[in-house]
């Protein structure tokens, strides 16, 4: 069997989806971080992309968090350090890879990280006690896709409903990440929305008082008019610029002799 001797990127870029998405959300990414000559990759979650919803039914974060550790290690076989771009439950499941492999995960992107939602049954909303009650008489949730500008949308938001077993367990991990925040030091780009129906604005002051990352290392973007779905509304060429922009700061960093060398090191 042939063995690949190509030398590895200095950095790499795994992109993560969001619940009930697919990489088509994301997708508007590819083409920019091509540009940069770095290897990236959008890996396909459990239970999305299908033709129905039902195929989410029975999947559990644990596998979430499964095919994000599996791509993690497929990328980083051609990339010494990687980027952790993750938009809604994938900035949760970059932050789980960033307390895993501390020092293999350069920086996280963490766009909308959904610790707070506007659903009054999320976790820690006023009626997330009865969400398990509620989930014993619904089988399904139905979605709501909220663009601010719906004309020019770049793309489809998300399955019109979910399973309601999945939604549970999509909580579970927002509880778990949440313990994990202690366990992320690593630099963080923040990308939020003002004004949006699915996310709270109060889920970065909730990110920002858990990760043990120096405040030198942080950085924030505030978008004031996009919907939930960044990479798809009307502010999308603004997040995406500065997500490669940051991405781009990085790779130089990361090409810098004393940082290849610490690097070549681990």
């Amino acid at each position: 069997m042939a063995v690949d001797t190509a030398p590895k990127s200095p950095l790499g870029v795994l992109i993560l989806h969001g619940f009930t998405s697919t990489g088509e959300s994301v997708e508007a990414l590819g083409r920019p971080l091509e540009a940069l000559g770095i290897p990236f990759s959008i890996p396909l979650l459990r239970g999305h992309g299908a033709p129905s919803p039902e195929a989410l039914r029975g999947v559990r974060w644990r596998q979430w968090l499964d095919d994000a550790e599996a791509a993690f290690e497929e990328l980083s076989l051609k990339a010494r350090r990687l980027v952790v771009v993750g938009h809604s439950m994938g900035a949760l499941l970059g932050l789980n890879l960033a307390a895993v492999f501390p020092g293999r995960v350069d920086s996280l992107v963490l766009v909308t990280p959904a610790f707070r939602l506007v659903s009054l049954l999320g976790p820690g909303r006023p009626m997330h006690f009865a969400a398990g009650m509620l989930s014993a008489v619904f089988r399904k949730w139905n979605l709501k896709s909220v663009f601010a500008d719906p004309d020019s949308a770049s793309c489809k938001a998300h399955y019109e409903w979910a399973p309601t077993d999945a939604i549970l367990s999509f909580f579970e991990l927002v509880d778990h990440t949440a313990l994990l925040l202690p366990k992320v030091g690593c630099p963080v780009f923040i990308v939020h929305n003002r004004h949006e129906q699915t996310v709270l604005p109060e889920s970065v002051a909730l990110l920002s008082e858990g990760i043990a990352t120096p405040q030198a290392d942080r950085e924030i973007l505030w978008l004031e008019r996009s919907g939930h779905q960044v990479f798809c509304d009307c502010e999308r060429e603004l997040a995406v610029g500065a997500v490669v922009r940051y991405v781009s700061g990085r790779l130089a960093l990361c090409q810098e002799p004393s940082i290849v060398n610490d690097v070549t090191d681990l």
